[in-house]
């Protein structure tokens, strides 16, 4: 089985962070593609070792990636 998650990714200092909302599982690396493919890793480790309840507890069905404008300054 498999599943269609998000991964947010973003540079932190010299490397990047990569964090799937659905779930709170983050990673990093020092490109992109690292940071991504080291988030897939826990992403698949959480899923196969955390309990049902642990996964139903912090699994969120519906996350929504947009962006919103605001006035600064």
């Amino acid at each position: 089985m498999t599943r269609q998650l998000t991964a947010i990714i973003e540079r932190e200092d010299n490397g990047f962070v990569a964090l799937c909302p659905e779930v709170d599982v983050a990673s990093q690396g020092a490109t992109v593609d690292e940071a991504r493919n080291n988030l897939k890793e826990a992403l698949e480790l959480f899923f196969e070792y955390a309990s049902t309840e642990e996964i139903q507890k912090r699994l969120h069905d519906e996350v929504y990636v947009t962006h919103v404008e605001i006035a600064v300054g």
